[in-house]
């Protein structure tokens, strides 16, 4: 990829087409599948006239990884939903909260903290997405707040550890970080922040956090009446067990996330032997393509230049050791606005060559690696379809139909954005107490 100096004509092309589609999508004039999939043709349609990208470029920009994962899961999530497994486990819950709203926000914010820090965040939301709603229809609850919850919540939960989501891994292997001292440098931070929004949500959310109507008779529900397939949950909850298990190993054996879950889905199409097409028609494929679109789109303005010559600005403000704190918290803060637009993978291996290359010129880069996963994964947090798991808790909350549940941009921006300002504040804070310790 080139690396310019200045601003290009190619680079302000593809800033416009970019722009043009997050419009589409952000003002919900037309559905977000729709918008992604005009602008990645135009997108593409423009580079080769301008000479920056190629429908070959497109299709590479494509994160085939990312797609089979949300696929796999998705499937196995199908194949889940018709045995009772999910009512079952959201009867558990919703007896452990005693029907409170505050209570059980806080606790599924807590799950899918825990799990992402150890399992990818998708993952963790595929599951919990449809389960909180069902959860929610059984305390006649509004399901949005929990949904927006686990989604920002999973996505800060992953920033605590090096295998917690895909930038982490990139940034530890080029800054040779493993997972105790990566834990050791971000958990307490991570921890901070989480206290603080989980809080922030409460408030903003108070609205919406008052004791349904049926509390009380959702809480003496029978939870062992709820599976109505015994033996379909046990041998598909055996594939889903062999999935969590490789996601745990799997860097160790070089294998992808997306080919763990097809493991997994190989394995209960085997033993429980489903009808194909009810399957594949149950999965969100509008999701699907949507990321498909919003990949070609960034790969483009990738192509372009903008995303390097970003890089490089911010390398050359590093370059005076006596402003390195300063330069850190900019790294920080541009990381973050920019993943809450864009994917943050391709931000961060951009970014990766330009950081290491600062230490031939005498700059002690090790808090720019932590300002850099601090700023990618909270950013993410920032507009609804900054992070894969945004986009999946949105798309659940349209397939509950339940009034006032859906999420729109209007709401994300209302409420989470504060949420993510209110993190990357304490983060700074934080950031700037713990310098020293984090050179």
């Amino acid at each position: 990829m080139p690396i310019h100096n200045a601003f290009t004509l190619e680079m302000g092309v593809a800033t416009l087409v970019l722009i043009a589609a997050y419009v589409l999508i952000f003002s919900e004039i037309m559905h977000r599948t729709s918008a992604a999939i005009i602008g990645a043709v135009t997108m593409i349609g423009v580079g080769m006239a301008f000479g920056f990208y190629t429908q070959e470029a497109a299709l590479t920009a494509i994160d085939a990884n990312t797609l089979f994962l949300l696929a796999g899961m998705m499937m196995l999530i199908t194949l889940l939903r018709p045995t009772g497994g999910f009512e079952y486990m959201a009867i558990r819950i919703a007896k452990l909260s005693h029907g409170d709203p505050r209570r059980l926000l806080v606790y599924l914010s807590l799950a899918v903290s825990v799990i992402s820090m150890v399992l990818d965040n998708v993952t963790t939301v595929l599951i919990f997405a449809p389960l909180t709603v069902l959860i929610a229809r059984l305390l006649n609850l509004n399901p949005l707040p929990y949904l927006m919850a686990e989604a920002m919540l999973s996505n800060i939960g992953g920033t605590a550890t090096l295998v917690g989501d895909p930038p982490n891994i990139m940034i530890g292997s080029a800054a040779a970080i493993d997972f105790l001292q990566f834990f050791l440098h971000m958990g307490p931070i991570i921890g901070v922040i989480w206290v603080l929004v989980v809080g922030f949500l409460l408030i903003v959310f108070r609205d919406l956090l008052t004791p349904g109507e049926d509390r009380d008779a959702a809480v003496a529900l029978d939870e062992s009446r709820a599976i109505v397939d015994p033996s379909g949950l046990a041998r598909l909850l055996a594939a889903l067990a062999v999935v969590i298990l490789l996601f745990f190993i799997h860097h160790h054996f070089h294998l992808y996330p997306s080919y763990v879950a097809f493991i997994g889905v190989a394995l209960a199409l085997a033993l429980v032997r489903p009808a194909p097409e009810p399957l594949f028609g149950k999965l969100e494929w509008s999701v699907l393509v949507f990321f498909a679109g919003l990949f070609v789109l960034v790969g483009g303005v990738e192509a372009s230049g903008l995303l390097a010559l970003i890089g490089g600005a911010l390398a050359r403000a590093a370059e005076n050791p006596a402003d390195l704190l300063i330069a850190a918290l900019v790294l920080m803060w541009v990381s973050a606005a920019l993943s809450a637009i864009i994917d943050n993978i391709p931000f961060t291996v951009t970014m990766i060559p330009i950081v290491a290359g600062l230490e031939a010129h005498g700059v002690n880069i090790t808090p720019l690696w932590w300002a850099l996963a601090i700023g990618v994964g909270l950013g993410g947090n920032g507009t609804p379809i900054g992070a894969t798991a945004n986009v999946i808790c949105i798309a659940e909350s349209e397939r509950a139909r339940i009034p006032g549940a859906r999420i729109t941009t209007a709401i994300w921006l209302r409420r989470g954005l504060p949420a993510t300002v209110v993190s990357l504040l304490a983060a700074t804070v934080l950031f700037t107490v713990f310098f020293d310790y984090l050179q």
